[in-house]
């Protein structure tokens, strides 16, 4: 029997966390985050992480665990985030896992082993500076003769994917394409209940989006912004691409009000919502529960707790 766990997921701003800090409360329950950029250190207001406050003084995990210099990937997540849940399982508790990147819910629900790579072997530098010194339309060539499936799927331009794909044959043996079909093959690890929240209509979705940049500007995210920047946080980094990051970072050092920043933060995130709705929707087995106006999360926690006593999760 796969072990059971909760996924509270949905787009941005739509009270994920409030709802998952209540249902660990009735459940006994535990929050482990599934956002990409809440795993960041000295990233908090950007990103919405939740404040003790809000935690109520349920357990959180998978918050603050690298440092916005780093590049974290979706194959750190799942191998930072399994044993977290196992360990929770393993206590007796009800892991809820929390968030909006849709990416890393999947892949650690499938507990998914990505191909291994060493930091510390050189090879990817290798590759990298082959791409520079021979072009890249040599390694691509190269990937060609080794995995053509892989490379029929990889844009001629995209040098990161490239070299990954290299990277996983030259170290490994075995072309990425084999790595993600014997993954895919597996059994997923967990089995989920999910419940996926929405607004009923789009545009109080899009206000709410709206009131909590405001909210973040209020809060010093500018401040924030400037802090990383003075810290020497380089703008190309993972962390720094992040909605409400890449924008205010643009506007300081080109110069520009910082509001006019902050209104494409806004733009950004109505248009992250939508792709994280689109990715959400995908999931046929997905239990929505939409907000009107105002979210009642009495409502939603009845809704929800009737699910998780249906499926036998308490």
């Amino acid at each position: 029997m796969k072990p059971n766990i909760l996924v509270v997921c949905g787009p941005t701003a739509s009270g994920k966390t409030a709802l998952a800090v209540a249902l660990a409360q009735r459940f006994s329950g535990e929050v482990v985050s599934a956002d990409s950029m809440q795993v960041y250190r000295r990233m908090n207001v950007g990103t919405a992480k939740p404040a003790a406050e809000e935690m109520e003084g349920i357990p959180h995990h998978m918050l603050d665990v690298a440092d916005p210099e780093e590049n974290y990937s979706v194959a750190r997540y799942v191998q930072d985030a399994a044993p977290v849940v196992d360990d929770i399982l393993a206590r007796g508790k009800l892991p809820i896992i929390a968030g909006g990147t849709g990416l890393y819910i999947d892949n650690l629900i499938a507990g998914r082993e990505f191909a291994p790579f060493q930091p510390d072997s050189g090879l990817r530098e290798t590759l990298q500076q082959r791409a520079r010194e021979e072009g890249l339309p040599a390694l691509r060539a190269q990937l060609e003769q080794v995995d053509p499936d892989a490379a029929a799927k990889i844009h001629p331009n995209d040098e990161k994917r490239i070299v990954r794909a290299l990277e996983v044959f030259l170290s490994t043996g075995k072309t990425i394409t084999q790595h993600d079909r014997e993954s895919q093959e597996a059994p997923d690890r967990y089995t989920p209940l999910t419940i996926a929240l929405n607004f009923r209509k789009r545009p109080d979705l899009w206000a709410r989006i709206d009131r909590r940049v405001d909210e973040m500007m209020e809060h010093g995210l500018e401040r924030e912004v400037r802090q990383l920047l003075a810290d020497g946080v380089p703008q190309s980094c993972t962390a720094m691409q992040a909605i409400g990051y890449k924008e205010l970072a643009a506007a300081i050092l080109e110069g520009r009000p910082v509001a006019e920043g902050a209104e494409e933060v806004k733009l950004h995130s109505r248009q992250y919502a939508k792709r994280q709705l689109t990715w959400f929707r995908r999931n046929k087995q997905a239990y929505w529960f939409e907000w009107e106006k105002i979210p009642d999360f009495s409502a939603a926690l009845a809704f929800s707790t009737k699910l998780i006593t249906e499926h036998g999760l308490q």
